[in-house]
């Protein structure tokens, strides 16, 4: 038997009407109706998802960008999401997450000799990008895959394989943005990510069957490797052991991996959670202490991640606190040597529009 909860029931007429706005505005671009901009240069490289959060798109334009900005000038746009300003804006050295976004700040602090920039209207960020003094050659567009005024030249979905697509229900049902099978076939790569790192050729061949990708699109897996916890204030090295007593505190969609990680390495957490995206206040940031504080053991780290780090406010916390915050950095790691392929057809086009 099939049990249907009463939210379910309430949601299902929201959803099908959610359905039918979303299924007409792409029905528009799709026929021209509606304009889209497709840009000779800069290759722009769009990295977006189907689903509401959660997927990764941070640290994988992360490794695009690692990947690339030694042959090519790169730059990385974003709406920025939360951000008070609005307009165009580039993220500089003196830019707090609050003005530009988090994820946009946490691109910059990891690679500072890269351009940042935030825009709502991405065909004019990406024309603000071209009219700088030295404009990129290739243009990452983090989470733009539902902002369809702009057609990229590579288009990256990213789908989460805890949550298979086919499982999945459109908003506010589920966390569909919208319906899958169309939008993949928009997809030119689609990455698998958080992949079990010693995934075995029968959960691959799984995946391919419920994606069902046409030829031309790239199918590549991707796994998440949760580093060993960073000081935040540049203090030493993170010693934690068995014997310590750990406060985690998360303000993303899904902590529920760095919790994994954290219990491996020490054993039960305690966990703090806030929304994704969540702007710690003053009054967040006392009660984060007062629980660190109320920490039996001395030996006890207040654990976050490198999101999170870019938005906690550091000058509520006493001294001897900053001195046991770390965050734990994320990095994308292809399985398998699909990821040169990715990089192969991103350069191919930054390489041909050098030669025109």
């Amino acid at each position: 038997m099939i049990r249907v909860r009463p939210g379910d029931l309430l949601a299902c007429p929201a959803s099908a009407l959610y359905g039918a706005v979303v299924a007409t505005r792409n029905w528009l671009f799709d026929r021209g109706v509606l304009p889209s901009r497709c840009f000779d240069s800069p290759v722009v490289v769009c990295v977006g998802n189907i689903t509401v959060g959660g997927t990764g798109k941070t640290p994988h334009v992360e490794a695009l960008v690692a990947g690339l900005k030694g042959e090519f000038r790169v730059a990385c746009l974003s709406r920025g999401y939360g951000r008070t300003t609005s307009g165009f804006r580039l993220v500089g050295e003196g830019c707090s997450p609050a003005e530009v976004g988090d994820e946009p700040r946490q691109v910059k602090n990891k690679f500072p000799d890269v351009v940042v920039a935030v825009d709502g209207n991405r065909t004019r960020g990406i024309e603000r990008l071209r009219a700088l003094a030295s404009p990129p050659e290739v243009v990452i567009m983090d989470d733009g895959f539902q902002h369809r005024y702009v057609t990229p030249r590579v288009s990256i979905v990213l789908v989460d394989y805890a949550r298979p697509l086919h499982a999945d229900h459109l908003l506010p049902r589920g966390r569909l943005r919208e319906p899958a099978g169309p939008a993949l076939r928009r997809a030119d790569v689609v990455i698998v990510t958080k992949c079990p790192f010693a995934m075995s050729d029968r959960e691959r061949e799984a995946v391919v069957r419920q994606l069902r990708l046409e030829e031309r699109q790239q199918l590549l897996f991707t796994t998440m490797n949760h580093g060993w916890p960073v000081p935040l204030h540049g203090g030493g090295e993170c010693d934690m052991s068995r014997d310590s007593s750990v406060l985690c505190v998360t303000g993303i969609a899904r902590p529920t991996p760095l919790l994994d990680y954290l219990e491996r390495a020490v054993g039960p957490v305690f966990h703090m959670r806030f929304p994704d995206h969540h702007r710690f206040s003053r009054g967040d940031t006392r009660r984060i202490v007062e629980l660190f504080q109320g920490m039996q053991k001395d030996d006890r780290f207040l654990i976050t991640t490198e999101k999170d780090a870019t938005r906690l406010d550091s000058s509520s916390l006493p001294a001897w606190v900053k001195e046991r915050v770390f965050y734990v950095p994320l990095e994308t790691r292809f399985l398998g040597p699909g990821g040169d392929s990715l990089f192969k057809l991103i350069a191919g086009h930054a390489r041909q529009n050098r030669a025109e």
